[in-house]
């Protein structure tokens, strides 16, 4: 039928792309609801992809941009009686309140969404610092930690605590942070105001709660800058350990030993991405089969996952349905249906 496809800002082509493709190549039409920010970028693709379709044996029609604001807009596409399917990427809040209404609706439509993370990275006393720190760095201030898999939660193994934390700050002073043209910056803006604002609000509430280990750095003040933070954590429930932020915010914990660092790194409702880094088989393979995390990446950092290699999608509040490039992803945009007929003639009867 027709598939709602609600796109995020951070990947406005990758993902826009994936969704959308996937929709029509099973046979559906499509209703491109693109993110505010990125409207043009949706726009461009709808230009290319309708002329690759009028070359096709695809019939005319099949693919609508729809851009506005996504509480009007989005809203009264989910509710419709003729979408039957939405395929969403973006906010746990958002893709909460869409199941909500596609629960109650009729017909039921089909829901596939991811809903972020709060990833976390361990490091235990084995690892390899030379590697660890630069994995963390990546993870953590990577596309200004914009991304649903960016690594929000560092858990140190307490023997090594200090001499990771020496070098991670040294890294951290290092990199430059500006305008994203010049190739010798690190890390650029925030995508808007109302992300700056919201990011500050978790920062100043974790500056009387927690102790800063690094922040307050220089950023320009021409757009949406900020600096980047990191904060040693000892609850886990607190909203900094808990709550996406989506910026270049960082809560650091201490554990006393593997055991100990995958309980802290399952202590969230999220589940989406995660990483270890370690030279120790066993405690790698206590991580494989305990840290309750859709993609977990061993020896490397927690993005970055690898198309038509490492498929994509989280446990938990971070995903329903199957994972994006995985072997069963485009079985949920189809409806499957069983017909059973009784063969077995008594008599014949003509037209």
């Amino acid at each position: 039928g027709v598939a709602l496809i609600i796109a995020p800002w951070n990947f406005p082509l990758a993902i826009l792309g994936g969704m959308a493709s996937a929709a029509l190549v099973a046979g559906n039409a499509i209703i491109i609801k693109a993110s505010s920010q990125t409207s043009i970028i949706a726009y461009e693709f709808i230009t290319l992809l309708t002329s690759i379709l009028r070359d096709s044996l695809y019939p005319p029609g099949l693919v609508s941009l729809l851009p506005g604001d996504g509480n009007t807009i989005g809203e009264y596409l989910v509710k419709h009686k003729d979408i039957r399917l939405i395929a969403f990427t973006g906010s746990n809040q958002v893709g909460k309140k869409i199941q909500e209404i596609a629960a109650s609706a009729v017909p039921s439509k089909k829901i596939i969404a991811e809903m972020g993370g709060k990833n976390a990275i361990i490091v235990d006393a084995t690892a390899d610092l030379d590697e660890a720190i630069p994995g963390v760095m990546s993870s953590t201030f990577g596309y200004a930690g914009q991304k649903c898999s960016a690594c929000s939660r560092l858990i140190l193994e307490e023997s090594i605590y200090e001499q990771f934390i020496e070098r991670f700050k040294t890294a951290i002073l290092e990199m430059k942070i500006g305008d994203l043209q010049d190739e010798s910056t690190y890390m650029g803006p925030q995508i808007d105001q109302k992300a700056k604002n919201s990011i500050q609000s978790y920062i100043d509430e974790a500056k009387l709660n927690h102790q800063m280990i690094i922040g307050d750095l220089a950023v320009p003040q021409d757009g949406f800058f900020i600096s980047p933070y990191v904060f040693l954590v000892d609850d886990k429930t607190s909203r900094i350990a808990q709550e996406e932020i989506f910026g270049p915010v960082l809560a650091v914990f201490k554990a006393r030993d593997i055991g100990h660092a995958i309980k802290i790194a399952n202590s969230t409702s999220y589940g989406l991405t995660g990483a270890i880094f370690s030279r120790s088989p066993d405690n790698i393979k206590l991580a494989c089969d305990e840290f309750e995390t859709g993609n977990l990446y061993v020896n490397r950092g927690s993005t970055g996952a690898v198309v038509s290699r490492q498929a994509f999608g989280g446990l938990k509040n971070s995903s329903v349905g199957f994972k994006a490039g995985g072997p069963l992803y485009l079985l949920q945009f189809v409806q499957e249906r069983t017909i059973t007929e009784n063969t077995m003639r008594r008599g014949f009867v003509a037209d």
